[in-house]
């Protein structure tokens, strides 16, 4: 057991929103100057202790060492970011009659922030630093199966000297505490990352007292790979686009359109780089994958395979104890299949053959997801009429990365509603106020 902790409830997250509630104020009136200070001393703490975080992350939940620290310098890196924008959050003068226009960016107050256990710090980073920067007070809820490193940086943020009661974590279950978050009234603004099964209970909770939200939530992304592309480059590319983080990961494209005359050298090269993925020991330098999250998920994951969809490529994965589960491509596939059509959040590839630039499209689209995507191709004007096609919020063209700490990211459709990172990010931690000044007599 790698710890214990206890269960946080209702009255539990209610001290929590208290305390920011009481630590608002304060922290609104601290300085932009100031502000950005100690989000550059929060960033370099977390530098500072970016080693221990990786391994705790690792073991939290499975993760290769080598993405939980890519991971935690991508925390450092939001920080830092971040840290930039309080002296930037301008407003507009707007020429009108009679006076002077202003508008204003304002906090919105207390923030409750749910987060997922597939990429625990990393997201509630993307959360947390653009509302700390607007000037808001916060209330994290990790998921119950991942709390630790949320808990640790709980720590690392007071000894960076953010005051207390700015950042609050509430470890317990989503259905008590992270329902408190979202139905209390003293919480302003709520921003999730989950399914959207959930997303859609929080919406429509969040609605009786007109709460902001902010919902990241499920994909079905598409790697469209046509004939002209370089299909070593794109098969080789494949599998970490699916496997990373044992496919959990709202972002994996796990539905790899093919245009057919290039299917057999396609799957060819796709075979040889599946087979390659080692998988084992988080801690093991080498693994590329480890574990699934729980015994539940590995079992959700394995109802899929065999399940109609033939199975064309099996890779490996230890025997010993532990949730492990091979990568596993299925092809051909229709897209009617329930293996493509639901989100599988494990290391399962559909293979869809395609014949033509609009076939693909439709099918691309075909989806209530649009959150990623992939296309490969050496036709420039077809990668750029194609990626305008797509209904999905994050395009990559020849590549298979989707984020970006200085880029928007979000979906089209119901793979969420509003944006996370970049700029964009602080519209959502803000409201904008407009301001008549009058100079001339009334």
């Amino acid at each position: 057991m790698l710890a214990e902790l206890p269960s946080a409830g209702v009255e539990e997250t209610d001290a929590a929103v208290e305390r920011a509630r009481a630590a608002y104020p304060a922290w609104r009136a601290v300085t932009p100057g100031d502000r950005a200070m100690l989000l550059h001393r929060l960033a370099d703490r977390l530098d500072e202790q970016l080693e221990q975080l990786a391994v705790l992350e690792a073991r939290n939940c499975g993760k290769p060492i080598a993405d939980a620290r890519a991971e935690m310098g991508m925390v450092r890196d939001t920080f830092r970011y971040y840290a930039g924008a309080p002296e930037r959050l301008l407003g507009d003068t707007i020429p009108v009659a009679g006076g002077v226009d202003m508008t204003f960016r304002e906090p919105l107050g207390v923030v409750g922030l749910i987060t997922p256990w597939n990429f625990p710090l990393t997201i509630a980073a993307w959360k947390m630093a653009p509302a700390l920067a607007a000037g808001n007070t916060l209330v994290l809820k990790p998921a119950e199966l991942t709390p630790l490193t949320a808990l640790e940086f709980e720590r690392i943020a007071l000894e960076a000297g953010i005051p207390a009661g700015v950042v609050n974590v509430v470890s317990g279950p989503g259905r008590v505490c992270g329902q408190r978050l979202v139905e209390h009234p003293d919480v302003a603004k709520v921003a999730f990352t989950g399914s959207t099964e959930v997303g859609r209970g929080i919406a429509e909770a969040a609605a009786s007292t007109i709460k902001r939200v902010t919902l990241e939530l499920g994909g079905k992304s598409a790697n469209l790979v046509f004939a002209d592309a370089d299909l070593d480059a794109a098969a080789a590319a494949a599998p970490i686009a699916v496997f990373g983080n044992a496919g959990q990961d709202c972002c994996a494209r796990s539905r790899i359109l093919v245009e057919r005359p290039a299917l057999d050298s396609f799957m060819a090269g796709l075979e040889r780089a599946v087979t390659a993925v080692r998988v084992g020991d988080p801690l093991d330098e080498r693994t590329e994958m480890g574990p699934l999250i729980s015994a539940g998920q590995r079992e959700s994951v394995g109802s899929y395979v065999g399940d109609g969809a033939p199975v064309a490529i099996r890779g490996h994965a230890p025997a010993g104890p532990g949730f492990w589960f091979p990568p596993t491509v299925l092809a051909p596939v229709s897209n009617a299949d329930r293996a493509a059509r639901d989100e599988i959040f494990g290391p399962v590839a559909c293979v869809i053959p395609f014949e033509d630039e609009a076939d693909a499209v439709r099918i691309a689209n075909d989806t209530i997801y649009g959150l990623s995507g992939s296309i490969w191709t050496r036709d420039g004007a077809r990668a750029l009429r194609v990626a305008r096609a797509l209904e999905t919020g994050v395009i990559s063209i020849n590549s298979n990365t989707s984020v970006r700490v200085s880029t928007p990211f979000g979906g089209f459709k119901q793979s969420g509603i509003g944006r996370e990172l970049g700029p964009h990010a602080l519209e959502s931690y803000s409201e904008l106020k407009n301001v008549f000044y009058a100079v001339e007599g009334v």
